[in-house]
């Protein structure tokens, strides 16, 4: 591989912003990507791939290149170095490249593989954190998976297509998929290509969306013509999984506390041509009460640390708190103490997050279970889903029942 000047200045612009000046990965990496219109698929691949990798790395190729934050202009240069020498790329002879110590950075570069916060490139609270809920020996398994780049997983939807319909109408493009055993509605791509370009995305064939994600709309066990609540809605990758569960036919009844992205989702309901959702923001504790035992199924797709999907947000890493994981914890207790409310005696409940933390998962369920309204519920079953076993995001999910 040839390193291109232009291509390397925009990575180059695109990690001073996101280390300097706390801007989110995605949305630097989108803004690069429109930044020369000469660009090839190639080239923005280029940018978005070595952006996240130098994201996800950063720790580790600091240490290397013995650079601090806040990083200079020439410190990130040296982080580029570091990033093509460890991937055995010939560095052209630029100013930003005098004197690389090429073999000082391999020797460098084996020091440090013993030491896993340095290693895994993570920040010793967290490494100190998980390790202490995970074990050791799982933790060092699952960090690994979670610093491997995430597949390009599809969510066939079955409103509009079937999956060999839409493998069939990929593959016309030259976009291979395969099948994933157990996931009946997921395909996953052999390899990367920006699907959002295609007639089959705008036509509302599918929507991408991690394999572990899709096990969360099943886990409900929606049956046509109910009446479900997505209490977290967000954008609605789950909601729109919901409404192909349910065929159309039923209530979902989508919140969120956040009025723009009810809005997204009203425009991939659109797309998707799912059309028994509706939005309703959570402004005041009155549309929540007004569902007080009212709901077959509610889903609580709870905010939580994001660790389980570090994979598709590396620069989570350094964003994340520990703090920010306390107070977490107390707004997911909450949470399920009053939307749980909401179903109705015979009813059933999801509670998931996409956090690998027991702390977070099961020890937040055994609490609500022990508490006044939850004492109303029995539990069903649980899933967790681990990076390093199962090759998608991390992942937790309970399902309970209320008592008639």
């Amino acid at each position: 591989m040839r390193l291109h000047r232009n291509l390397c200045f925009a990575t180059v612009d695109g990690l001073l912003q996101i280390f300097n000046e706390g801007m989110y990965a995605d949305k630097v990496v989108q803004q690069l990507l429109k930044r020369d219109k000469r660009w090839g698929s190639r080239d923005r691949a280029f940018v978005a791939e070595t952006t996240y990798d130098i994201v996800r790395w950063k720790r580790l190729y600091a240490e290397i290149a013995e650079v601090k934050e806040p990083f200079s202009r020439d410190d990130v240069w040296r982080l580029v170095a570091v990033w093509a020498t460890l991937k055995g790329i010939k560095l052209p002879d630029w100013k930003y490249f005098e004197n690389t110590p090429s073999r000082k950075i391999k020797g460098r570069f084996d020091e440090f593989s013993s030491v896993r916060k340095i290693k895994e490139s993570v920040p010793d609270w967290m490494d100190k954190l998980v390790s202490k809920e995970l074990g050791e020996k799982l933790w060092g398994k699952e960090i690994a998976a979670l610093n491997e780049q995430a597949d390009v997983v599809l969510r066939v939807n079955t409103l509009k297509t079937t999956k060999e319909k839409l493998q069939a109408e990929l593959f016309d493009l030259d976009i291979e998929t395969d099948e994933i055993k157990n996931y009946p509605n997921a395909l996953k791509l052999k390899e990367r290509a920006n699907v959002f370009t295609t007639d089959a995305f705008q036509k509302g064939y599918f929507e991408v969306q991690d394999a572990s994600s899709q096990k969360v709309a099943e886990f409900l066990d929606v049956q046509p013509g109910m009446r479900v609540v997505d209490t977290c809605a967000g954008a609605g990758g789950k909601t729109l999984h919901l409404a192909a569960l349910m065929e159309n036919k039923g209530q979902i009844i989508a919140m969120d506390i956040y009025e723009n992205k009810l809005k997204e989702l009203k425009r991939r309901a659109k797309r998707a041509g799912a059309h028994n959702i509706e939005m309703r923001v959570i402004d005041s504790t009155k549309p929540i009460k007004k569902l007080y035992d009212k709901a077959d199924r509610v889903l609580i797709d709870a905010p939580c640390s994001g660790l389980g999907v570090l994979r598709r947000n590396p620069d989570a890493k350094w964003k994340l708190q520990p703090e920010f994981i306390e107070k977490i914890k107390k707004t997911q207790s909450e949470i399920l103490n009053t939307y749980s409310r909401m179903v109705k005696p015979g009813g059933k409940l999801v509670y998931a997050t996409c956090s690998i933390l027991p702390s977070e998962n099961q020890k937040q369920v055994e609490a609500f279970l022990a508490s006044e309204n939850g004492k109303n519920f029995n539990f069903i079953k649980e899933k967790k889903i681990l990076a390093n076993e199962s090759g998608f995001d991390g992942f937790y999910m309970a399902l309970l029942e209320k008592k008639n």
